[in-house]
């Protein structure tokens, strides 16, 4: 576990990886690497499948034709991918960072990482959208299947990068969620931050014992910590609250059963990845 890895594509986000990456490999003190999937696009037919389809002699020179158009594909985007991860490496050592390199491979992006998780301490993905007929913005499948699949923590940036000096935990009073904050109180990525504590329900008074507990523990590791409570649904409330507070980073844990466990990682929504005006680290 000695690198950040930043997965990068070239799309709108790459910037904003390279950055965050660039400031997690920092603050961590540890090596930089940019990761580059080439898919082999499994839904495509090989070429020397059309041939029965086809049937034809008088169609072979197609089926060259299709055939060299694929590998001259494949070959372009192999030099932008190397391209990309070239300049990205150039523009990590221009500011500052000694320990840059690049990797290229074939396969799926869920694949890649997981192959690299042994090497990896924190991955970093963009928060790719794509939409729907209905107009809706869903998270790009492969932010989700490996926010999914991951057993490192996963920070998923925004389109523009600021550096984060706030933080947010989104804390659900379960077991899950207290071996969360012990995590967040032991990790140099986020010393030195201010911390929100936040949850999302009902104002009682063991709720509010329970944060305060919280918060006793996180300034015991020496951070500086308020606490905050607010009614109403987490796929709403937290956004909302982001919006509205000069916060640079949220915290979620990706284990437990609850409601807020149910947007990272259940089987129906990631809303909260979606929606989030700032980053996301998904501990694990």
């Amino acid at each position: 576990m000695n690198k950040v890895i930043a997965c990068v594509d070239g799309a709108a986000c790459t910037m904003a990886v390279s950055d965050y990456a660039a400031w997690a490999a920092r603050r961590l003190e540890i090596p930089l690497e940019f990761l580059h999937v080439l898919d082999r696009h499994p839904e495509r037919a090989p070429v020397a499948d059309l041939s029965g389809s086809i049937g034809l002699g008088a169609q072979e020179s197609l089926l060259e034709e299709l055939g060299a158009l694929d590998e001259k594909r494949s070959i372009l985007a192999q030099r932008h991918g190397r391209e990309l991860l070239d300049g990205l490496v150039l523009r990590a050592r221009n500011a500052g960072l000694a320990q840059v390199e690049g990797r290229q491979r074939h396969g799926s992006l869920v694949e890649a990482t997981g192959d690299l998780e042994p090497q990896a301490r924190l991955f970093v993905l963009g928060q790719h959208h794509r939409g729907d007929n209905t107009g809706m913005l869903h998270l790009d499948h492969n932010v989700e299947r490996v926010v999914r699949a991951a057993k490192r923590p996963v920070l998923v940036a925004t389109a523009a990068y600021a550096a984060p000096q706030r933080f947010v935990v989104a804390f659900d009073g379960s077991a899950a969620g207290r071996r969360m904050i012990s995590e967040v109180a032991r990790s140099p990525l986020l010393r030195g931050l201010h911390c929100t504590v936040l949850t999302v329900g009902d104002e009682t008074p063991s709720a509010l014992a329970e944060l305060d507990g919280v918060r006793d523990q996180l300034v015991g590791a020496g951070f500086e910590v308020s606490t905050s409570m607010i009614a109403g649904e987490p796929e709403a409330a937290l956004p909302a609250y982001l919006a509205a507070h000069p916060i640079g980073l949220l915290v979620m844990g990706a284990y437990g059963h609850s409601r807020v466990r149910h947007l990272i990682v259940g089987s129906i929504t990631t809303t909260l990845l979606r929606t989030s005006p700032v980053p996301v680290l998904v501990l694990r």
